[in-house]
């Protein structure tokens, strides 16, 4: 994002990513488009905005692509899509990048801030990417031990953007979040 760039946000402040989609424009010196209570419940109101507006940037979830694809949206070639919240799957991907100008793929559970890791999606190879700055990701087996490539273990994240904890949550607190 830089000064010449805009944003149309579209979630609800009570959610994190709103943080994302308010203030990282504002912070860069971009511009901020508030969809409209209408265009937010009409899939093809929405991807009116996206196609006639001067938007460089949108995030939605895969679900929320997929109502406006349904509804017909015609993308915007100047479009950078920002996709996260839930799995991307391949033919998504692959429908999306048709009708955007980029298309990354983000991924962060709620106990980080908003992402831990991007990957832009150049053809068919869907993946949660790389971490962003200030973050670590580990693949770990039961044992907390690194396991090697191509073997399943679980995703652990480490760095500034990790919450503290739940709130008042100590049992879950010792449980998920381990020093890293």
């Amino acid at each position: 994002l830089n000064s010449s760039s805009t944003l149309v946000a579209i979630t609800t402040p009570s959610f994190d990513i709103s943080v994302l989609e308010l203030f990282l424009p504002l912070t860069r010196g971009a511009g901020v488009i508030v969809a409209t209570e209408a265009e937010l419940t009409d899939g093809a109101l929405l991807g009116e905005l996206l196609h006639s507006s001067s938007a460089s940037h949108f995030q939605a979830t895969p679900a929320g692509y997929r109502v406006l694809l349904d509804a017909g949206g015609k993308g915007n070639k100047r479009l950078t899509a920002l996709c996260g919240g839930e799995a991307l799957t391949r033919d998504l991907a692959r429908e999306l990048r048709t009708r955007v100008g980029r298309l990354w793929n983000c991924y962060g559970p709620t106990e980080t801030t908003v992402w831990s890791t991007v990957d832009k999606i150049v053809d068919d190879v869907v993946t949660i990417g790389r971490p962003i700055g200030n973050t670590r990701v580990y693949v770990l087996d039961p044992a907390l031990t690194p396991v090697p490539i191509g073997v399943t273990g679980e995703l652990f994240i480490g760095g500034h953007g990790v919450a503290r904890g739940y709130w008042q949550r100590d049992d879950l607190n010792t449980e998920r979040f381990l020093a890293d």
